[in-house]
């Protein structure tokens, strides 16, 4: 049997509405970034998966979406390190965290500028993949806010990552 595979970037609405979870593939020498569909759910971990659900924005507009580094049983772990990319006219746009390199060009107003919102129209966003995934419920669903709630340093993000 053949598995699909296919690079995480060109994954389409379609593609969430016929599975939500997708596997990183992990092919020695390949690309990196290719995803296989998860076919049983909802899964135990999400360790080297992603799930696409779609998310309200704070205007209580929905839209797809794609989170990752989702830690299903630590909801403090996912408040700092959950990945979102959302889908707007054929184009996915991926969030930079506060700690992340490139935050003062793909931050929020970034991605109020992608949806051609007001930040205040787009943020909290608010995510629930309870149904994919078997865990924490205070880690599945959420708000993604404008600002964290709180910031950590470097520091304590390592501390945090690596127990």
């Amino acid at each position: 049997m053949m598995k699909t595979l296919k690079p995480v970037e060109s994954i389409e609405v379609g593609d969430l509405e016929a599975h939500a979870v997708w596997q990183y593939a992990n092919i020695d020498g390949g690309n990196e970034t290719l995803v296989r569909p998860v076919r049983r759910l909802p899964v135990a971990r999400l360790a080297g998966k992603v799930v696409g659900t779609r998310v309200r924005l704070a205007n209580g507009t929905d839209a797809w979406g794609l989170l990752g580094n989702v830690d299903e049983s630590n909801a403090r772990l996912t408040e700092h390190f959950l990945t979102l990319s959302i889908f707007h006219d054929g184009r996915w746009f991926t969030l930079a965290r506060y700690h992340d390199f490139d935050y003062g060009q793909n931050g929020p107003d970034a991605l109020a500028r992608f949806l051609e919102l007001p930040l205040d129209e787009v943020f909290p966003i608010a995510y629930d993949i309870r149904p994919y995934v078997k865990g924490d419920p205070s880690a599945l669903a959420g708000l993604i806010p404008k600002e964290p709630r709180e910031r950590l340093s470097r520091a304590e993000l390592i501390a945090l990552a690596v127990p």
